[in-house]
């Protein structure tokens, strides 16, 4: 299955506000494609990685990007685009903000996912509909319901649980790096960085999975949709409501001018 055939059963199945975008983490040297925007070059800015995200799936660009494009210093480091030092380690960027001290901080940089310096030359993300790329994972953003739509999805077949874990922060390093080293399906809570950088709305989360897992979640889209879980979430209207004592007066005195 490609990308825009997974796509149309995507939006067919979620109706999701914004674009399905895929992801994919590219070795050092590899080429870019020829169609992808550099944020420092081609948008004159320099640029968070949800912040990227938030242009696949708002404006349908593609874009690739280094840590020569990267505004925020957190992915700099998680993905390996900058030293990794003891400032960095030490909790400093965390104490007083998310940690009650460096130790805690320390402990926060320590737990999010990471990628080996030089592991990576790039990372290219766009819209699952006209991307020109095989993406590593597929990323969707959308409401409680649609996510709940997808775990319904990838355990249709085997059963069991999703699991996920947050620090509630550096979501870009769940969204990209853990997806990518786990090949596991996973929700994700939104950040306070993608919340202000890549304007992930408070109704929205994430939800990833591996490209190669798209059969799967189509068969199980397809599957738990003919039995009956589907969104938008029908709800339940077969009942006689109750109105306010005046009104049921009225309705009291229609029944005894016909007697």
């Amino acid at each position: 299955m490609d990308a825009a055939t997974l796509n149309g059963h995507l939006e067919k199945h979620l109706r999701v506000s914004t674009f399905p975008v895929g992801v994919r983490s590219l070795p050092a040297g590899a080429p870019l494609p020829a169609k992808a925007k550099r944020p420092a070059k081609d948008l004159g800015v320099k640029v968070a990685i949800c912040q990227s995200i938030g242009f696949a799936r708002r404006y349908g660009w593609t874009l690739a990007f280094t840590g020569e494009d990267l505004s925020c210093p957190i992915a700099k480091a998680a993905f390996g685009f900058a030293d990794r030092n003891a400032y960095y380690t030490s909790g400093a960027l965390a104490d007083g903000m998310y940690a009650s001290c460096r130790d805690a901080g320390a402990r926060l940089e320590d737990a999010l996912d990471k990628y080996d310096p030089g592991e990576v030359g790039a990372i290219v993300v766009g819209p699952l509909s006209r991307i020109d790329f095989a993406p590593d994972t597929v990323v969707v953003y959308g409401n409680s319901a649609q996510a709940m739509r997808l775990v319904n999805a990838c355990l249709f077949a085997k059963g069991g649980t999703v699991r996920s874990q947050t620090t509630g922060r550096g979501d870009c390093t769940e969204l990209v790096i853990r997806s990518h080293r786990t090949k596991e399906p996973q929700f994700i809570l939104p950040c306070y960085g993608d919340r202000i950088f890549g304007m992930t709305a408070d109704d929205e989360m994430a939800f990833t999975f591996p490209f190669e897992m798209a059969e799967e979640v189509v068969k199980g889209l397809e599957g738990t949709h003919a039995g009956g879980v589907r969104y938008p979430i029908p709800v339940y209207l077969k009942y006689q409501a109750e109105f306010p004592k005046s009104y049921q007066e009225l309705d009291r005195l229609w029944s005894e001018e016909k007697k």
